[in-house]
C-alpha cells in the first residue's frame, strides 16, 4: 500500500476496533482510498485526520464531475464546493487484502498486473 498510495487504488481491509462502525460493511471490512489529488491531500493534512466520503452522484447512480452541477444538485444542505476543475471520473482499482493473497476485485485506473 505504501508503494501504491496515493494513487488510483482502493484497498479492502478487515475492520478492527480502531475503525468507526459507520465505515464497516456487513462483512466488517472497510475500503481505504488515498487519491493522488492535491486538494484532497491538502484537506486531510489541514484537518489532521482522514475524510469519510463518497462520490458525488445523482439518485440514478450517475456520477457528477462539474463542481457547479454538484453545487446546484446538492444545495441545500451543501455548504461548500471547492472548484478544482472538471475531473473525468475513472473508477479506482479495488484490491482485497482480506486473505493471504491479494485479490483484484475490480480493475480500474490503477495498474494491477505485476504489482504483487
Amino acid at each position: 500500500m505504501r508503494r501504491l498510495l496515493p494513487g488510483p487504488y482502493t484497498f479492502i481491509l478487515e475492520g478492527s476496533r480502531l475503525v468507526p462502525k459507520i465505515m464497516l460493511t456487513r462483512r466488517k471490512t472497510a475500503g481505504i482510498r488515498v487519491p493522488d489529488n492535491a486538494i484532497c491531500l491538502k484537506l486531510v493534512d489541514m484537518l489532521g485526520h482522514p475524510i469519510i466520503t463518497t462520490s458525488a452522484s445523482r439518485e440514478d447512480g450517475s456520477v457528477m464531475s462539474d463542481p457547479y452541477d454538484i453545487a446546484e444538485y446538492y444545495r441545500p444542505p451543501l455548504d461548500l464546493v471547492i472548484d478544482g476543475g472538471i475531473i473525468i471520473p475513472e473508477p479506482s482499482s479495488v484490491i482485497s487484502l482480506i486473505d493471504d493473497v491479494p485479490e483484484v476485485l475490480r480493475p480500474g485506473k490503477g495498474k494491477t498486473q505485476g504489482i504483487f
